[in-house]
């Protein structure tokens, strides 16, 4: 982590990330003007989670993406959240259930 000067001003945020049974939320204090995506750098986060890759992973900010994390700068007090890929299109497995529903269905 870079080394603050004193009188530069700073805030407090938190870096979240969660695999399917675990996570981990890391309180850290940055610089103002420290975008999503430094902070989600400066937390140190990918050492607990090595599968995280900051420049492609989507990250938001307490629930809702956030469409440039290089750029979008944090406020006191914010949550970056780091997002897993999804495994499954959701609209795909909706589809695919209600198919399975027609079929069941019509056998009745």
């Amino acid at each position: 982590m870079a080394k603050m000067l004193m009188d530069e001003p700073t805030i407090h945020v938190e870096v979240a990330y969660a695999r399917a049974h675990e996570q981990k939320i890391i309180a850290l204090k940055v610089k103002e003007g420290t975008t999503v995506l430094e902070a989600a750098r400066e937390s140190g986060i990918v050492d607990y989670f090595p599968e995280i890759n900051l420049a492609e992973a989507k990250l938001g900010i307490f629930g809702k993406a956030v469409l440039k994390p290089a750029e979008q700068l944090l406020k006191e007090g914010e949550r970056v959240e780091i997002y897993r890929p999804l495994i499954a299109d959701p609209k795909e497995v909706r589809k695919r259930r209600a198919e399975q529903a027609k079929q069941k269905n019509s056998l009745q």
